[in-house]
This record gives structure tokens, C-alpha cells and sequence, in this order.
């Protein structure tokens, strides 16, 4: 899809996250006065950080409340209500938000559970009629199901925890769907010395959504990191889009997300009604529209460190400069722990570092000068911009870590190198690495304020997890510049014409491979035969042996009920497959519409291989490609990709797989024809592009790849459209 920064959605969901953080009044419903109340909790913060609008509590069976006056209606308030926060039980939410939008407010926080992430027919249909209310009525609503909000510019502090908290304006904003996991991350970015300036968590995303979220944020002057924890996303074309938004503007966004299991995603659906997607397909899409999923909370607040103090690297080559050998060792086992290197040092940095630091040999990179390197500040600063100007190296690591106290003679260098990296006599990003994870005290956190230039990362592998999430973001960064310009081709009016006649669900094979032929891919000569006769006619006209496989849309798995038959050599075998395959689908599949059978080339030779498309609850249609046939499900060999793919991006996205190897001519083996493969991928991803909105998914298995020079074909396929059902065969 186009993606626009001033797009009309973009702008209304700015506004509506401004009405939420920014009000001018707050009416929190639901007023109780029990000790540990959330509507007790919300006025105490409101109070405690000194919001400048009125706070008004509602309850329609209390005069007073807190001390204060407690108003029984939206009608006896002194003024039109702005914001409400609303801690009542299910059933009446929907009919509070209505009440509150006929009296003029705009935006809602809703603390009260009960919704998707509960059980039950009544809790489903209440997730609807609030979801209906919310759409009729416009209001800006976080929740429900969450636990308030901090933004530090307008002072509105509407969470619950006790806490103490920083209410400043700082670069980093924390979208979470977890209340516990948002206080946690903004704890731990404080005491490392980063101020979160906005702290949203947003439950269960029936009103507002962590895409209406990122394009506020992504406007504001003074973030520069997104960092969110999500369970699901709710509308993938408007989060993925968010997030280009975010990354055209110079922020970066990082996730941490839920669904790397069966059971992480059920605990989703259990904790905000929310269906996660999976790990493979987020990473394949949204690195190339601005995110980047880290695996760990430690490694989000890793990333947030690197990305605030340090500019992002133009390759992914390590260099380290130590003064153990112990730490060198830990390095370069975390380095290939996490498919990264230290590349050799080039002759000329050897020679001139074993001038600097007076030594014989150099052990190589990582470099462990020892002591050498701190007798004096000139030859510290010295091998640093050795090591720099190396050709090979792209980002420095030092060893480091970020003073305790006063007195440490060390200060003067760690001060020397920020004031370097500030001026830009570095030319090249330099970053700490301690050898172990440590806290920070009021000292670390004070000098951390002031040496703004080089991340201090943690901990060995923790510090090569966040140096290859840079990498991935700049990877995708990359990618994006380079394909942006793939957009729809809208040329193949004969796919748009089998489309627009198609219903939902499971398309015959024969429709697909027409509209996948539609789009280069190639198919072999096919026709359909209603009765025996006219598949003997048939395999006559394509020519024997031939293979005979079931017609029907019904069918999605034909040789799992008996619906295919191989190399078939005469008229007599072509009768009797015939039989066989309609009586075998009429047992087994009662029911099934039935088109005739498929008579089509028996081919042998090549090499199998899946291709496919599948839609992710996430992030949408993924592209897929691995070893095909049976070998598919017995050695899980596969990648997955972005639809916006050219033919160089195909070629790289094949290079992720082991079938690869056996492309090119494994062990001697023949070379195959790759090239016919990667046009096949071209074309799969501009039909993706072209019908995203309609496809539910898309499986080639097997397209059979031929020596070099003779091509590849797909010798079964399978369209379904979005509706499909998903009992079908």
C-alpha cells in the first residue's frame, strides 16, 4: 500500500491521541473511596503531579468523595466533561461512554475488564456492543482493560502504580499493553539514566490502537525511540504504516512482542483478547517499515541505549578494543553466538597500533592491549582512531563501564572520547562494553546525563544481541529505500477478471494457476475432463504419461483422499484413475462439489520446492520459500519475506535457505536453474502486492526447478481467498 505521511488517518489519529494525553478536564467515574480503589489511585496521581485542569469524580450514589464534592451526572458537572476514566463494572461501560460523549466529552480511559481477554459469550458480546460504541460515538479511547497513562508534557499522570515517577519530557515513549511490563521498562530506562516522557498502556486496543499511538509519538519533536511491548497488532496496514511514518521521520520503533509459542500466544488471548502472529512472519515484514523486534525486555532497553547515544553504522563490522583477555574471549564467542564477526585487522592497523602501544605483536581483533593502552590519554585516543580508520570495521567497542564515584582517573578519558565523538572527529560510532550487567547510582546516572555521545551496553551478549538488532534495523532500513518504488503492477487484467469472479475461500487448482500464470509464474498445459472419455482425449492432447487429480474447490489436500493418480501411460489406466478419483472423493469428502479432473503432464526430475504466500494476523500477507514436497514438513527448511521483492531481493531472500546450496550445484551435483525460481518469487510477490486484501493465502508445492537453462514449473497450486473456511479439506 502507498504509504503517506500526511495521510488522512495519520492525522485524525494524532488528534485523537492528543484529546487522550492532553485534556482539559478529567471525570473519573466510577469514584470509590476503598483503600486500594484504581479510581482512588488516579485521582491521588492526577493530584500528586499537579494536573492543571480540574478533576471532577462521579458517582451517582455519593455527594462527596476524597474530601472533595462527588457530582452524580455528567449534567451536574461545572463544566463539559473532557477526559473520563472509567472504573465501573462491564456491563455499564458502554452506556457510561455514551453518556459522557452526548455531554461533550472526547476521550476515554477505561480501567474496567471484562472484555475480549475474558471468557464467555456475555464477555464477547460486551467486547462487541463497547467496540460499536466506540465506533458510533468517536471518542478517543486507551483500554479497556489497562491501567492508565503518563505524559509528562501536559503533567497527566491517570496510572495507577504508587510508585514515584519522573514526570519529564524525555526522548523515549513506552506503548505496552502491560501495565506491569510499561512500569518496569520505564524504571529500568530511569535508572540508567533515560527519561521516558510518555508511558501509555493500552490494553486491550478495542478504541485506540498501538498504530494510532506510534503515528502521535513519531510527531512529537522530542522522541526518539518508540519502544513498545505488544501482544497483537490491530490492523496491520496502519501499524505497518505508522511505523514507515515513524522511520521517514527519524525514530526509531522497538518491540517486544508476545508469540514465539502456542503458548505465548495463548497467553495473549488470555491477557487482552489478542491473537498474536508469529515471530517469522513480524521479522520478514517489519524491519522494511521501521521496526524491530528484540527478543528480551533486556535487550529493548539495550537497543534504546545504543540508538539514543550513537549513530546507526553503515556495515556490521565489529572491532573491540579491550585490556583483558578474558573479555576479548567472551566477545568473540558472543559475536558468533549471535552470527557476527570480528573481522581480521588490515596489515597496515596492525603495524601502526604496535607502534602506538609499543608491543611486538598484535593479537588481532577483538585487540587486547592490555594496560598499554591507558599509560597515557594521547595513546588510548590514538589506538581508537586506528582501530576506526580500518576498513573493515564499522562499529568500536571499548571496554567500559560507567563510573560509581568521583576521583576514577578514567573519567578523563571517557570525557575526552564523548567530547571527540561530539565534534565528529570519530567518523565512525563507538560503544561501551562492560564485561557484566551493573546498576547505575546517583553519580553513574548524573555522569550518564552528561557523556551523551557512546552507548554504555551491557554484558557481552547482550551487547552483541543489541549491536545485531542495529544491524537488522539498518538492513531494513536499507531494503525499504531500495523497493519503496514497488508498488501494484495492474496489468493482469486476466487475474483481476478470475478474481472479481471468484468467491471466497479455497479457488480450484485450476483457477489458480491461471491467475498465477496471469503473473509469470509457469504451469503446465491443464485441462479438465467431466468424464472418463474426455480425460482419455485429454491426455492424448497433452501427451502420455499424464497425471489425473481431483477438480474441486472443496478439496485442498488432494492425495490425503485418494484424489491423485500418477504416470499414467494408456487410455485403459486414464479410465480406471478416473473412476477411482471421483468415487474416492465422493466417500471421502461428502459433499464436495466436484468440476471433473485435472489431466495434466506427468514430469519427472528436478528439484521440488515451496512457494507460498500466508496471511499473518499481524502484519499481513508473508511470502514464503523452501524445500518442497514431502521434505517441506520433515526439515523445516524456510524463509519468509516482505511482498515488496524485485528480483535482486528474491535472489537474497532464496540465499536465506539450504535449498540454496543445491541450486547452485551441490557436491558436484548439476547447477539448477535458479534464475526461473526467482522470477517465479518476482511474480508471487507483485500478485501479493497486487490482491493483498484478498488473499487469505497461496501454495506452490511443488514448483519444480530443472537444470540450468531449462526452467521451473509449478506442478500444483493452490489460491484461497479471505473468507475462506477453515474446515475446509
Amino acid at each position: 500500500m502507498e504509504h503517506s505521511r500526511e495521510s488522512n488517518w495519520g492525522d485524525a489519529a494524532v488528534a485523537q491521541v492528543t484529546a487522550l494525553l492532553a485534556p482539559r478536564n478529567v471525570v473519573i467515574v466510577g469514584a470509590s473511596d476503598k483503600a486500594h480503589s484504581w479510581s482512588r489511585a488516579a485521582w491521588r496521581n492526577l493530584k500528586k503531579y499537579d494536573f492543571p485542569g480540574k478533576i471532577y469524580p462521579l458517582n451517582p450514589g455519593r455527594e462527596s468523595i476524597w474530601g472533595e464534592t462527588c457530582y452524580t451526572s455528567f449534567e451536574a458537572l461545572p463544566e463539559p466533561p473532557d477526559h473520563i476514566i472509567v472504573v465501573v463494572p462491564a456491563p455499564l461501560v458502554a452506556g457510561v461512554l455514551d453518556d459522557a460523549a452526548r455531554h461533550g466529552a472526547r476521550s476515554a480511559t477505561i480501567f474496567s475488564a471484562g472484555f475480549e481477554e475474558a471468557e464467555g459469550k456475555e464477555a464477547s458480546k460486551l467486547a462487541r456492543q463497547l467496540k460499536e460504541t466506540i465506533q458510533r460515538t468517536g471518542l478517543a479511547v486507551s483500554g479497556p482493560n489497562c491501567l492508565g497513562n503518563i505524559a509528562a508534557p501536559s503533567r497527566l499522570m491517570t496510572m495507577t502504580d504508587a510508585r514515584t515517577h519522573d514526570l519529564q519530557p524525555g526522548p523515549v515513549a513506552i506503548i505496552s499493553q502491560s501495565g506491569g511490563v510499561g512500569t518496569a521498562i520505564k524504571r529500568t530506562l530511569n535508572d540508567r539514566g533515560i527519561t521516558a516522557g510518555y508511558l501509555l498502556t493500552i490494553g486491550n486496543q478495542t478504541g485506540l490502537t498501538a498504530a494510532d499511538y506510534i503515528q502521535f509519538m513519531a510527531r512529537q519533536p522530542e522522541i526518539k525511540v518508540i519502544a513498545c511491548y505488544l501482544e497483537a497488532i490491530h490492523g496491520p496496514e496502519r501499524f505497518l504504516e505508522a511505523c514507515s511514518v515513524a522511520r521517514s521521520l527519524g525514530k526509531f520503533v522497538v518491540i517486544t512482542k508476545l508469540g514465539g509459542s502456542n503458548e505465548g500466544r495463548a497467553a495473549a488471548l488470555a491477557h487482552t483478547g489478542s491473537l498474536a502472529g508469529s515471530f517469522e512472519a513480524f521479522d520478514a515484514i517489519a524491519p522494511r517499515s521501521g521496526a524491530i523486534r528484540v527478543k528480551t525486555l533486556d535487550d529493548l532497553i539495550e537497543f534504546v541505549e545504543y540508538v539514543l547515544h550513537a549513530p546507526l553504522p553503515k556495515g556490521a563490522g565489529l572491532g573491540a578494543l579491550t585490556f583483558s583477555g578474558g573479555l576479548r574471549g567472551l566477545l568473540l564467542d558472543a559475536a558468533a553466538a549471535n552470527s557476527l564477526q570480528f573481522p581480521p585487522l588490515a596489515p597496515e592497523t596492525k603495524t601502526r597500533l604496535a607502534e602506538i602501544l609499543g608491543v611486538g605483536t598484535i593479537m588481532g581483533n577483538p585487540l587486547d592491549a592490555g594496560f598499554a593502552a591507558l599509560s597515557s590519554q594521547e595513546k588510548y585516543i590514538q589506538a581508537i582512531k586506528i582501530m576506526l580508520d580500518d576498513p573493515s570495521i564499522d562499529v568500536l567497542l571499548l571496554q567500559e563501564e560507567i563510573l560509581r564515584e568521583a576521583g576514577n582517573p578514567k573519567e578523563n578519558n571517557l570525557r575526552k572520547i564523548d567530547e571527540l565523538a561530539a565534534s565528529g572527529a570519530f567518523k565512525k560510532p563507538v560503544a561501551y562494553c562492560s564485561m557484566i550487567s551493573y546498576h547505575f547510582n546517583d553519580f553513574s546516572r548524573g555522569l550518564r546525563r552528561e557523556l551523551t555521545h557512546a552507548p554504555f551496553l551491557q554484558e557481552p551478549d547482550k551487547t552483541m544481541r543489541a549491536l545485531r538488532n542495529v544491524f537488522e534495523f539498518v538492513s531494513g532500513s536499507k531494503e525499504a529505500e531500495r523497493t519503496d518504488s514497488l508498488r501494484t503492477s495492474r496489468t493482469t487484467t486476466d487475474a483481476d477478471h478470475a478474481l472479481a469472479r471468484a468467491k471466497p475461500g479455497a479457488l480450484d487448482e485450476a483457477t489458480s494457476k491461471a491467475i498465477l500464470s496471469a503473473y509469470g509464474i509457469p504451469v503446465p498445459r491443464e485441462m479438465i475432463a467431466a468424464t472418463a472419455d474426455e480425460a482419455v482425449i485429454a491426455a492424448g492432447s497433452v501427451g502420455y504419461p499424464v497425471v489425473l487429480k481431483i477438480a474441486s474447490r472443496d478439496v485442498a489436500h488432494k492425495s490425503d483422499i485418494g484424489g491423485v493418480k500418477l504416470n499414467l501411460g494408456s487410455a485403459d489406466s486414464v479410465r480406471e484413475a478416473f473412476s477411482e478419483i471421483i468415487s474416492n472423493t465422493k466417500r471421502n469428502c461428502p459433499g464436495a462439489e466436484i468440476d471433473g479432473v485435472l489431466v495434466a503432464p506427468f514430469i519427472k526430475g528436478g528439484l521440488e520446492i515451496a512457494l507460498g504466500v500466508t496471511r499473518d494476523p499481524d502484519v499481513g500477507c508473508v511470502l514464503m520459500v523452501g524445500a518442497g514436497g514431502v521434505l517441506l514438513e520433515v526439515i523445516n527448511d524456510v524463509a519468509f519475506s516482505s511482498p515488496m521483492l524485485d528480483s535482486h531481493g528474491a535472489d537474497e531472500f532464496l540465499g536465506r535457505t539450504k535449498i540454496a546450496r543445491l541450486l547452485d550445484g551441490y557436491r558436484g551435483g548439476a547447477k539448477l536453474d535458479r534464475r526461473s525460481l526467482v522470477n517465479a518469487l518476482v511474480g508471487l510477490a507483485a500478485f501479493t502486492r497486487d490482491h493483498s486484501e484478498k488473499i487469505e493465502a497461496v501454495d506452490i508445492n511443488p514448483f519444480v526447478v530443472f537444470e540450468e537453462g531449462k526452467g521451473g514449473i509449478a506442478l500444483d497450486a493452490l489460491v484461497v481467498l479471505t473468507g475462506a473456511d477453515p474446515d475446509v479439506v
